[in-house]
């Protein structure tokens, strides 16, 4: 009886011990796909989990079963709506029910009157290496899924540094006007996605208040609220010469 306490005792040990090993397998890959797509309208990470209450109403309102909300083994905080391009895509719906539907303005109303163009998902990034245009073959599937099509997504010729003899046609993505949908990455033909969609976040640099593009009038706008009460110091500056401190 002993022995039979103890065999049973053993299996139920192992059980544990294999679960538990599962789920933490699962957590260290949930820690290394640490980006989410988030629904259209929550385009500040901070802004809008202050305000998302987990309720769940965009999940039922989206018709294309788009996204879901998070459970413990995925990337995004417990509970938030996301969805993953390759698996089912936002097809920006005209009235986007999933803002309608929020009750906090987790997801920013103003585009409902602004429309599906104003939409910042994401933005789609092209991997040249993988990407079968860059090898010469002939492929447009991203771009004839674009719902902006040559405005978001276009083809541009590239001289194949190769052979020197032919051009390549590549997709080009301009990031002031991708919404960051997934449909190109849902139309990718190559195994992995070769067009993915990340988070704004991501992708985007920051150029900074003193950096202006002379050529755009409506960027000069941007150093009207500079801060400019920090001066240099060349008294400072003329030590440094002297003397070679530090700055």
């Amino acid at each position: 009886m002993k022995d039979r306490r103890e065999f049973f005792s053993s299996i139920f040990k192992s059980l544990c011990l294999c679960t538990a090993g599962g789920f933490l397998a699962n957590l260290a890959l949930k820690a290394s796909d640490n980006y989410a797509l988030r629904p259209p309208g929550a385009e500040d990470e901070k802004r809008f989990l202050s305000k998302c209450i987990r309720c769940g109403l965009c999940v039922k309102a989206c018709p294309w079963n788009t996204l879901k909300l998070a459970s413990l083994l995925d990337s995004p905080k417990t509970g938030t709506p996301f969805f993953k391009a390759r698996e089912i895509p936002c097809y920006l719906c005209k009235d986007i029910p999933c803002i309608k539907e929020c009750p906090t303005d987790a997801l920013d109303k103003k585009h409902l009157e602004q429309g599906i163009e104003s939409l910042k998902i994401g933005i789609a990034v092209v991997d040249s290496s993988t990407c079968i245009s860059f090898w010469g073959l002939q492929c447009d599937a991203c771009q004839r899924a674009c719902p902006l099509i040559d405005r978001a997504l276009k083809l541009e010729y590239k001289r194949n540094e190769r052979t020197a003899k032919h051009a390549f046609l590549v997709p080009v993505v301009d990031n002031e006007v991708c919404v960051g949908c997934g449909l190109c990455e849902l139309a990718c033909v190559t195994e992995e996605p070769a067009i993915r969609v990340l988070p704004r976040e991501y992708v985007l640099g920051k150029a900074g208040a003193h950096y202006v593009k002379g050529w755009d009038k409506n960027d000069e706008k941007r150093i009207e609220q500079a801060d400019t009460s920090k001066h240099f110091n060349t008294k400072k500056a003329q030590d440094y010469l002297n003397n070679g401190d530090d700055l």
